[in-house]
């Protein structure tokens, strides 16, 4: 084999390794749009929740305005938010007034014993588990990006082509207490 050939085969390696790297962004890219998308998702699902369950906690005349009031809120910033930043800024607003509502209820036994709030509450329950285990799988993927996008030789390819790191989809303090508070209803 002549040095040319050897030249050329080193050359044609380098390409195909280049290409390679940059179809592994493409494909991991793929895969936290996908991810986000499950997560979108149930967060609207849950959105679409939150009118019926205040109904519910209305019916009766006992209930805390000001909880509702924050449940309301919490959803619409859910609703009116854009960016994953925005949006789990509003998903933690929500699962902590969720979390507030649902301690309010312990207070009066008719609401807590009312079939329609406690579906509700178990179908809530039963998203919050679906968008903490879509969270997991969606922040491990951005890892996995973020970590190309800072590995050597992939940085090369990374900044050549704006693949840009990724925010993760975390959970604050507050919802995580909020969701250890949240009780789980099995029917």
């Amino acid at each position: 084999m002549s040095f040319g050939n050897i030249i050329l085969l080193i050359i044609v390696g380098v390409i195909g390794y280049l290409i390679a790297i940059y179809n592994k962004f493409v494909s991991l890219r793929a895969g936290i749009d996908a991810a986000w998308s499950d997560i979108d998702i149930q967060l609207k699902r849950r959105y679409n929740l939150i009118p019926a369950l205040v109904d519910t906690v209305k019916g009766y005349k006992e209930y805390e305005a000001g909880t509702l009031e924050k449940v309301i809120q919490a959803r619409q910033a859910g609703l009116d938010a854009r960016s994953i930043e925005e949006k789990a800024a509003a998903a933690n607003m929500l699962t902590g007034t969720l979390g507030k509502l649902f301690a309010l209820a312990e207070a009066y036994p008719d609401l807590k014993a009312n079939t329609n709030f406690l579906d509700l509450q178990n179908q809530l329950s039963h998203i919050e588990d679906t968008i903490q285990n879509a969270r997991r799988y969606y922040n491990a993927i951005v890892r996995d990006y973020n970590t190309k996008v800072h590995s050597f030789p992939d940085l090369f390819i990374a900044q050549k082509f704006n693949f840009t790191e990724r925010d993760y989809f975390e959970l604050d303090e507050n919802e995580a207490a909020a969701v250890k508070t949240m009780p789980k209803i099995d029917l």
